[in-house]
């Protein structure tokens, strides 16, 4: 991306303010009439900074977004000037603010004379009303009607790293690829186009010939796919699609929407690029999917969902460096459930954060095996999930755990997920490296990362996600991929690490790479049998009683 792209897509004033309008940080503001940030902004609230129209806008707007859990933009005009703002909810109780100066384009609603080509305007309100309409003409006259979701991935985490107005120009020009409804004459099913939000894209079709509607939206995905253009860079986006037919698996407007829409998620689970059609098999699964989150709660009261420890090892060497935990619930009935599984159910339910504080907890019961089964200075590597890296209590409950002395803290290793890191402010981490535990960034090169973050965050090391390890020697860009990832490491000073080393080609491979640690079925570890005698001494004890939710003045 160009230089001059960057800079506009850069925000003029970045706020983190909590609920009741206190100023934790406040950055930039110099190119915001009115609106500049001062230096002993935090601690003041917005009432005292800035105008009470601009103060109240701004509290309306992340409250907004603290109630839905979304992202929240509104526009405001004082004193003759425009402002966008953007607010994104940082846990239950902070936002963080975005404000720039609206430009001119935006300002101005006619675009007479201008060489710009107007973004596309797919009413969600009307859609949604001209698909009820289409429904019931389809049953009256006995018409056949499906509809198809279309889920674009790569749009939110543009937003999120770069600049929404990015994230706005790209998902613009891929909907302007394509006609807003379909053309007559062309023999294929009639359909017409609409927007569902930000990343999902929906198509009413009348017809009910599953090969037909298949042709038709794997053409539109076809086109989706294609490479975009923006300020001299490419970008890339990753569309799944569902389907599902009016009178075979819904009745209603909502329901079709609702299983059109389980079915592009099903097509993304298995990150299939063919057009995905409901079934009762689906069904069927979001029941099974209740129940295991029914039961989810119950093993994390008893301490069912565990970690099972492999080794990591200097790939030169052979010398064991950490036992690094990964996720394993050993189900009374249902035997292993996989954790692809069970933390997709955990994500959607509000348990993961919960999930991650219990497994932190049993990793303290864990360490006398483990520092008994090696030498002491062989870490402990946790992976903590997501929803708990971006709970804004996550260095409060790290830090809590190492005062207890649940381990020395030079014995902790934090794993973060790339995607969970850019979403966060690093700067609470800080307390945690100076603590003494060490941090590595997760599953890189699986999404968007940011190099500016690289560089703030108090990092040890970058994992290689075994996807790309895995076809290191038999895939140009697999290596292509870990060449790539194991340079950022190196530029940054940091230690690159591979998961998935499975042969010792991949080990000469990775060493002739620069990285000189990995973990994976190459090296058969000793790993002391922790989940079955700590099953049975929690088994014994009472169940764990629900851990309190913090309130905040």
């Amino acid at each position: 991306m160009s230089a001059d792209a960057l800079i506009e897509g850069l925000p003029d004033l970045v706020v983190l303010i909590r609920r009741d309008g206190l100023v934790l940080e406040c950055g930039g503001g110099h190119g915001v009439p009115g609106l500049r940030c001062r230096l002993d902004a935090a601690g003041k609230r917005i009432e005292s900074l800035w105008p009470a129209p601009v103060a109240e806008f701004l509290k309306l707007l992340m409250r907004r977004s603290l109630a839905l859990r979304t992202t929240a933009e509104a526009r405001l005009e004082h004193d003759g000037i425009a402002y966008e703002a953007r607010a994104s909810a940082r846990g239950p109780e902070r936002a963080l603010c975005i404000i720039r100066q609206a430009s001119a384009s935006s300002r101005d609603d006619s675009l007479e004379g201008s060489d710009e080509r107007p973004r596309p305007q797919l009413d969600r309100r009307g859609f949604l009303r001209r698909c009820k309409e289409s429904m019931a003409m389809a049953a009256l006259r006995e018409r056949p009607l499906a509809v198809a979701v279309i889920q674009l991935d790569g749009i939110s985490d543009i937003a999120q790293i770069i600049a929404t107005k990015v994230s706005e120009q790209i998902m613009s020009t891929a909907i302007l690829r394509l006609p807003a409804k379909s053309d007559e004459r062309d023999g294929k099913p009639w359909w017409y186009l609409g927007q569902l939000s930000e990343s999902l894209l929906a198509l009413v079709l009348e017809s009910a010939d599953r090969e037909a509607i298949g042709e038709c939206v794997a053409g539109l995905s076809a086109s989706l796919r294609e490479p975009i253009a923006i300020g001299g860079a490419e970008f890339h986006l990753t569309p799944y699609a569902g389907v599902a037919i009016l009178g075979q698996d819904a009745s209603t407007p909502k329901l079709l929407l609702d299983h059109a829409r389980a079915a592009a998620t099903e097509a993304r689970r298995r990150g299939s690029s063919e057009v995905c059609f409901f079934t009762d098999t689906m069904r069927l699964e979001s029941l099974a999917r209740l129940d295991i989150a029914r039961e989810m709660r119950e093993a994390i009261a008893h301490r069912d969902i565990r970690l099972r420890y492999v080794g990591r090892h200097d790939l030169e060497t052979g010398r064991l460096t950490a036992w690094v935990g990964y996720l394993r619930w050993l189900h009374p009935l249902r035997g292993e459930i996989r954790p692809a599984e069970f933390l997709r159910v955990a994500e959607t339910t509000g348990l993961a954060a919960q999930l991650s504080r219990a497994v932190l907890g049993c990793l303290k019961e864990d360490f006398a095996s483990l520092a008994a089964a090696a030498d002491p200075d062989v870490r402990v590597s946790f992976g903590a999930l997501r929803h708990h890296v971006l709970h804004e209590d996550f260095a409060a409950d790290i830090g809590r755990f190492l005062a207890e002395g649940a381990l020395p803290p030079e014995r902790l290793e934090l794993r973060i997920a790339e995607r969970a890191l850019v979403a966060r402010d690093p700067l609470d981490l800080h307390d945690l490296a100076r603590l003494g535990a060490r941090m590595v960034v997760d599953e890189v090169a699986r999404g968007m990362g940011s190099l500016e973050l690289l560089a703030r965050a108090p990092l040890w090391g970058l994992q290689l996600d075994r996807a790309w390890v895995t076809g290191l020697r038999r895939e140009t860009q697999s290596r292509k991929v870990c060449q790539a990832g194991i340079a950022v490491a190196q530029a940054f000073g940091l230690t690159p690490i591979a998961s998935g080393v499975d042969d010792s080609g991949q080990r000469e491979a990775l060493l002739a790479l620069g990285c000189r640690y990995g973990s994976g079925d190459l090296f058969r570890d000793a790993a002391p049998d922790i989940t079955a005698p700590a099953r049975a001494a929690v088994a014994a004890q009472p169940p764990a009683p629900a851990l309190p939710r913090r309130h905040r003045s």
